[in-house]
């Protein structure tokens, strides 16, 4: 069993990336630029594909890393992470333990201010439960994914025309499809802050791409769900924009979302 990290990256120095973020296997980093090329650099303990893309997208770099890995399990990055040293031997020790897992989330240290989980014990993850888990802490069987036509959406992530939600789509795809999946209490890096490349506040972008998603994600349950939102959250995303306002903008997201989905089943 191999284990692949597929990276995706932004105007990224490679050659210092791979140093930075202690890879020690083998790995896809798939850096958008201003050029198209490709390039490898073998490690003492695998080989790294280096492409370089002009396309944009955090979702489009996603799946043409996947296009090009070859291993058993690939594990989703990004340029942000810092793995520890024993990553690899720990992740594929966890599928080893674990065989009846397609994929495991495992923990990353991350700021306060971004945490959504902290895994405790192993066990399972359903789609009730999914939402709280980014994709950079999922290592899964390339096989299933494969096998299932599962990728990431074009439409949804940094620099795409939707901000957010190319993650929680991938995996309820992949829960759909029925692939199991696991979260797992071991640590295999952490976050080094900075920066967000597409987070700007809580402006009305935010919430009317926030509705876009929905109707991905909950169908007819979006306005519900948006409504939800709105109150759970308006203490602290609704002190510039009112809620009011915030569930407008959502709700004429969603109804661009449903027109989306409904031209998707019509082709």
């Amino acid at each position: 069993m191999k284990l692949q990290i597929l990276i995706s990256a932004l105007n990224a120095d490679t050659d210092n990336l791979i140093k930075t973020m202690n890879l020690s296997s083998d790995a896809v980093i798939v850096n958008q630029c201003s050029e198209n090329s490709r390039r490898t650099v073998e490690l003492d303990s695998g080989l790294v594909t280096v492409i370089n893309s002009t396309d944009r997208g955090v979702g489009n770099s996603r799946n043409l890393a996947l296009e090009n890995s070859d291993c058993d399990i690939v594990l989703f990055g990004d340029d942000d992470i810092v793995y520890t040293d024993t990553y690899l031997n720990d992740i594929l020790s966890e599928f080893k333990t674990h065989p009846e897992a397609d994929g495991i989330f495992f923990n990353m240290d991350v700021d306060e201010s971004r945490r959504t989980y902290h895994n405790d014990e192993f066990g399972p993850v359903t789609l009730r439960s999914s939402g709280r888990f980014p994709t950079y802490s999922l290592a899964v069987s390339r096989k299933c994914v494969t096998d299932n036509n599962i990728s990431f959406s074009p439409l949804f992530g940094g620099g795409a025309k939707y901000s957010c939600g190319e993650d929680s789509l991938f995996i309820m795809d992949c829960l759909k499809a029925g692939l199991k999946l696991y979260k797992s209490p071991v640590t295999i890096g952490k976050e080094v802050l900075r920066p967000s490349t597409w987070f700007e506040g809580y402006t009305e972008k935010f919430f009317f791409d926030k509705g876009v998603l929905y109707p991905f994600l909950y169908g007819r349950l979006a306005v519900v769900v948006g409504a939800r939102f709105i109150l759970k959250h308006k203490g602290t995303m609704c002190r510039d924009i009112k809620p009011l306002k915030a569930f407008s903008l959502l709700c004429k997201g969603i109804s661009e979302g449903r027109e989306i989905k409904n031209k998707d089943k019509n082709k």
